[in-house]
């Protein structure tokens, strides 16, 4: 694949806590040349950045960001609360105690009002795979796709692990055909991004692919300046 074709599936991602809007506004300059997805930044930043783009890149954020614990009531204020303040992309995190107790019909109702509070924007499901075995994993397949979800995504990029190419294949033996699948957390390669998107992602949660394309152009231009 092109890099061009992997950079417009990247979610461009800084979510660390320590994150300034000088970090932030970087992050969407580097969106904005090379055409990412979106970038994927702090809800606290969201205004800002939507306005600094101004219409030319997606704003993704997260709530109930890293945990999922929050309450349903407290993940549905902070998704409107987004999308009243720019996003056009949320990312939001399953209650992973619900799942590992069996309460699935739980973890599909809040997603659905979750969804709800997004008012039409996309919303991508995060189910932190590595700390699930593969039946709760098909469980929450089954729960993503029945709650109105757009996207299914693998990790947050803060716990034990990050995206595999195993979580991508059972995801795409067991979604729903109009839920779609992101890839996040340690993508560090080309070749990493070009065999999730074969595996069947859609996206990918990385900052990494940037990272290549910049030491690429940089390779290049080395190249080509006609010294020895």
């Amino acid at each position: 694949m092109e890099i061009s074709e992997i950079l417009a599936r990247c979610d461009h991602t800084l979510l660390s806590q320590t994150a300034t809007w000088a970090d932030i506004k970087a992050l969407c300059d580097d969106g904005m040349k090379y055409h990412t997805a979106s970038v994927c930044i702090p809800a606290s930043y969201v205004k800002q950045a939507r306005e600094y783009v101004d219409g030319k890149l997606p704003i993704c954020t997260v709530i109930g960001f890293p945990n999922g614990y929050d309450t349903t009531a407290a993940k549905c204020f902070m998704a409107s609360d987004a999308v009243d303040n720019g996003a056009d992309e949320v990312d939001m995190v399953i209650n992973i105690g619900w799942a590992k107790d069996g309460k699935f019909d739980a973890v599909r109702d809040e997603i659905t009002a979750v969804k709800k509070a997004c008012k039409g924007k996309l919303l991508k499901v995060i189910i932190e795979t590595c700390l699930l075995t593969d039946a709760e994993k098909i469980a929450l397949c089954k729960a993503v796709s029945d709650s109105g979800a757009d996207y299914i995504k693998t990790s947050t990029g803060f716990s034990k692990a990050g995206a595999t190419f195993h979580d991508v294949e059972l995801f795409a033996a067991h979604v729903a055909p109009h839920v779609k699948i992101k890839a996040a957390g340690g993508i560090s390669s080309i070749a990493d991004a070009e065999e999730f998107i074969r595996l069947g992602a859609s996206r990918l949660g990385t900052s990494r692919i940037v990272k290549l394309a910049k030491a690429m152009e940089k390779n290049e231009a080395a190249a080509n300046d006609g010294s020895y």
